[in-house]
């Protein structure tokens, strides 16, 4: 996923710094809407010093947050969601006016953030509780086995620009579930939703175990050398120098990263589903999705009737700023360093032989950038071989399924892809072949809204994996295991000093007879050997 703090100063034309003399406050970093370049907001570039005192602060209420369990927290991440929905216009018109998002896309934000909310406030108590694993031999039954999960005291959270409140609410709402603190840094170019989501968090009365610190790459460099886990969703560039940091300091962290995902059209399919679903996946938010449709093979047979009614609905889509009222499909691009990677895209993609069927260009306002679709592609293109995260689909024609599999596979990220058949089991045959964290049979962005499954990317894709149930809120824990004795216990152990060959020869056998298999569970020339070679 494309993140603005991957490039130094890449982000300057939607947001901008301006500095202040030493000893004075700090810099300021102007917000501004990209589809119009209208300022909207201001936020500060908070220093490292800044960034250490507000983790040292969390430090100092997390154990009470902790202390509370589940259940207290539960009640809390409850009022946070009744919030949420009672402010959800409110938000929306945030979104907007740091996004330029259709009004659509702007209120899916906060309805998403309070489906997920509810949902590990209400579980929480059940995926944390202490778990009492079967002992793997007979002999291990004489103790009683529980492992417990206690949070990281601090974790760090660091999002990007292109859904400003759902993106934060994924990963700090299952880790203030968790018991952690956290300390959420948003992306400089889209920083207001964040702070809204601290406001609402304040205006409820919580704890004070939630805090956001807003400014660019050194405030994000603070957050990891200060918190105690880190969670980055962005560039691969930055995730390998956040994951170097994070080893260095003997820190854990998980990286959800770029993407270019797959789209498999098989000669079965429903062409009409697949061409609106696929325009769907490669054009919402603009195409600024971490599992945008990137890339998509299409079997030869269909590949004409494909492409043309692909091309026919992402034609039919309406392009424009919206206020409350809903009038248009795609909005504006996040900023000109977006742009130009789109732009630089389909150019290099024309100059060598692909044609565009519609879209192709800017539109002359703002950060928008018309709907794309290329033909006459293939692996050697940019389009292809890097992540866009733009609204760009370039069609892939392919002899067979097995072609679809290999250029499908045929790439650094792997994120999510798709299969569209008429076969359901044949496009989970598919599905099971493909290099991707998650396969969506017959639609698009399913396993984004099935919070009981992994969210998480393999390769360039990332590292780690946010939810799939108990794991979203245990990912920020620590594994305890505790041994209790369930039998009257003896002074000493056989096998604890001194030696005794007699006594090692009991416990030898006995593991033998507990694990082994066949005559070797009762090897009794094999122990007399050892018994020999002792003398």
């Amino acid at each position: 996923m494309t993140n603005t703090e991957s490039a130094p100063g890449a982000a300057k034309k939607a947001s901008t710094r301006k500095a202040a003399p030493e000893s004075a406050a700090p810099a300021i970093i102007e917000v501004r809407n990209p589809g119009t370049g209208e300022l909207v907001g201001t936020v500060p570039d908070e220093a490292p010093e800044a960034v250490a005192a507000k983790v040292r602060e969390l430090r100092l209420y997390q154990p009470e947050w902790e202390a509370i369990g589940p259940d207290g927290r539960k009640e809390w991440l409850l009022k946070l969601q009744d919030w949420l929905v009672d402010n959800t216009e409110h938000l929306a018109d945030v979104l907007q006016s740091e996004t330029s998002k259709p009004r659509v896309d702007a209120l899916i934000d906060p309805a998403f953030s309070v489906d997920l909310t509810g949902y590990y406030a209400r579980r929480a108590a059940k995926f944390l509780a202490d778990e009492h694993p079967s002992p793997h031999s007979p002999l291990a039954r004489v103790k009683k086995l529980t492992t417990i999960y206690q949070p990281h005291p601090v974790v760090g959270i660091i999002t990007p620009w292109n859904f400003p409140l759902a993106m934060p609410i994924i990963d700090v709402i299952p880790a203030l579930a968790a018991g952690a603190a956290v300390i959420l840094k948003p992306s400089e170019v889209t920083p207001l939703s964040a702070l809204e989501l601290a406001r609402g968090w304040a205006e409820i009365g919580a704890p004070p175990v939630f805090a956001v610190v807003t400014g660019a790459g050194a405030t994000g460099a603070a957050v990891v050398e200060n918190a105690d886990y880190i969670q980055f969703t962005g560039s691969t560039a930055t995730g390998r120098r956040i994951a170097a940091a994070c080893a260095e300091r003997m820190i854990p962290s998980s990286l959800e990263l770029g993407g270019k995902d797959p789209a498999i059209v098989l000669a079965d399919a429903d062409l009409d589903r697949a061409a609106h679903g696929i325009a769907f996946g490669g054009m919402f938010n603009a195409g600024q999705v971490c599992i945008s449709v990137e890339r998509v093979y299409v079997e030869a047979p269909v590949y004409d009737t494909f492409v043309a009614k692909l091309t026919a609905a992402v034609k039919e889509l309406r392009l424009g700023i919206d206020g409350r009222e809903s009038k248009h499909d795609v909005g504006a691009l996040a900023n000109e360093n977006q742009v130009a990677i789109v732009q630089r895209h389909v150019e290099e993609a024309v100059a060598a032989g692909a044609k565009v069927l519609t879209g192709g260009k800017r539109t002359g306002v703002g950060t928008f950038f018309e709907p794309t679709v290329l033909v006459d592609v293939d692996h050697t293109m940019s389009c292809i071989n890097e992540e866009t995260f733009g609204p760009t689909l370039p069609v892939v024609k392919v002899a067979d399924e097995a072609e679809a599999v290999r250029l499908a596979n045929d790439s650094t990220y792997g994120l999510s892809a798709s299969v569209w058949t008429g076969d359901k089991d044949r496009g989970e045959r598919v599905a099971r072949q493909l290099n991707a964290g998650a396969v969506n049979i017959n639609d698009v962005f399913a396993n984004l809204f099935n919070f009981a499954l992994p969210m998480g990317g393999w390769g360039q894709s990332g590292v780690g994996a946010r939810w799939g149930g108990a794991n979203g809120v245990r990912k920020y824990c620590r594994q305890k295991a505790i041994t209790k004795p369930i039998l009257p216990t003896q002074q000493k152990e056989l096998i604890w000093f001194p030696y005794q060959m007699p006594k090692l020869l009991v416990a030898i056998g006995a593991m033998r007879a507990a694990g082994a298999r066949g005559l070797r569970r009762i090897d009794i020339p094999a122990l007399l050997k050892l018994k020999r070679d002792d003398r």
